[in-house]
C-alpha cells in the first residue's frame, strides 16, 4: 500500500520516519512539499534507513504521485512557533493558527482529493479539529479524521505514571474534546490497575487540587514546553500519526481518542473512536462526571465557532 505525507517540515518528517520504523505496514511512502528540494533531501536521507526495515520505498513527488495512496497525511502549514501560538495566557491556543492554515488547506485538499479520490485523509496540522471539518467539506466525503487528543491522552498517561512512579502503559487515562486549550481530561475514569488515579494522588503530602492543576498544565501546554526547548513539537505526534495510519491500513478497528465529525455535537472532536479502513467507523461518548460533560460541551462550542468562521472564510467548492 501507498501512504502520502504532504508537508515535510518537522512533523511530516517525523511521521515519515516513524512509518519506516514501524515497518511492514506500507510498501511506498511519497513525501510532498511546496519546497521540492527539501522533499527530495528528506526522502534521500530516509531512504538510507530503509534496509533496516521491511521492504519500503521512500520517494519525493508531486500531487500526481499521490495517486493510489490509501492514506494521505496532511502535516503542512504554519507551526505554533512561527504562528505565535506559544503564549500560555492566550485562550485561543492552537486556534490562533486556523486562518493561516485554512488558506493552505484550501489549496492542498482539492489537489490531494483529485489525485487520490478514494484515500482516507488524516489531518495533523494545528489546529487539527477545525481543519478536519474544513477538509471534510473540501473533500466532499467523510473519510476524514484528525489525530485529535490521542497525543494528549498519551501525555496524560505519562504525567500520571511519572507522578505515581509506574509504567505509562499501566495507566488508563483519556482526554476528549478539542486538541487544544479547551480539551477535557477525564479524571473521573483515570486509573492504575483499576485503582482510581485520584485516590492514589490523594495519598501525596500536597493538596490534590494543586497536584491536578500541575498535571493539567503540563499536558495542556506540553507543546509549548517542548517548543521552548527544541523549536518544534514533532516526535510524539510523528509516532502517533504513524500508529493511526497503521490502524487504517490494517483495518484494526482500534479504539482510540481521535477526532471525526460527530452529528450530535455538529463538529469534529475527539471521543472514543473506532478506527479502521475508511477512517473512523463509530464514535462513543465515554462515561463522564457532570463537570466533565459540561466542559466537553464548552469545548464543542468553541470548535463549532471555529468551524463556522472557517466556513465563511473558505467556502466549499461548488
Amino acid at each position: 500500500m501507498k501512504v502520502a505525507v504532504i508537508g515535510i517540515g518537522a512533523v511530516g518528517a517525523a511521521t515519515a520516519l516513524s512509518l519506516i520504523e514501524r515497518g511492514g505496514m506500507c510498501r511506498e511512502i511519497v513525501v510532498v512539499d511546496v519546497d521540492e528540494r527539501r522533499a527530495r533531501g528528506v526522502a534521500a536521507d530516509m531512504s538510507y534507513a530503509t534496509p533496516l526495515s521491511p521492504t519500503v520505498e521512500v520517494r519525493a513527488g508531486g500531487y500526481d504521485d499521490v495517486a493510489g495512496a490509501a492514506v494521505v497525511a496532511i502535516t503542512a502549514g504554519v507551526n505554533e512557533k512561527a504562528g505565535g501560538a506559544t503564549d500560555r495566557a492566550d485562550p485561543r491556543g492552537r486556534l490562533r493558527l486556523l486562518d493561516s492554515n485554512a488558506r493552505i488547506y484550501a489549496d492542498i485538499v482539492p489537489r490531494a482529493v483529485a489525485a487520490a479520490p478514494d484515500a482516507v485523509l488524516m489531518v495533523v496540522t494545528d489546529p487539527p479539529d477545525p481543519l478536519a471539518d474544513l477538509t471534510r467539506r473540501l473533500a466532499g466525503h467523510d473519510r476524514v479524521f484528525s489525530t485529535g487528543t490521542l497525543i494528549d491522552s498519551l501525555r496524560f498517561r505519562v504525567h500520571l505514571a511519572d507522578r505515581l512512579r509506574v509504567r505509562p502503559r499501566d495507566v488508563q487515562a483519556m482526554v476528549v474534546g478539542e486538541h487544544g486549550t479547551s480539551e477535557v481530561l477525564l479524571w473521573s475514569s483515570a486509573s492504575v490497575g483499576g485503582i482510581p488515579a485520584l485516590d492514589l494522588l490523594a495519598r501525596e503530602d500536597r493538596p490534590l487540587d494543586e497536584v491536578r492543576r500541575e498535571i493539567e498544565d503540563g499536558i495542556r501546554y506540553a507543546n509549548i514546553s517542548i517548543i521552548e526547548g527544541t523549536g518544534a513539537s514533532q516526535y510524539g505526534i510523528g509516532a502517533v500519526s504513524a500508529r493511526l495510519i497503521e490502524a487504517v491500513l490494517r483495518d484494526e478497528r482500534a479504539v482510540l481518542p481521535v477526532a471525526a465529525y460527530h452529528p450530535a455535537h455538529d463538529v469534529t472532536l475527539s471521543l472514543v473512536s473506532v478506527l479502521g479502513a475508511g477512517g473512523v467507523r463509530r464514535m462513543y461518548e465515554p462515561a463522564m462526571s457532570a463537570p466533565e460533560r459540561a466542559a466537553l460541551e464548552r469545548s464543542a462550542a468553541a470548535l463549532r465557532e471555529a468551524a463556522r468562521r472557517t466556513a465563511q472564510a473558505v467556502p466549499a467548492p461548488r
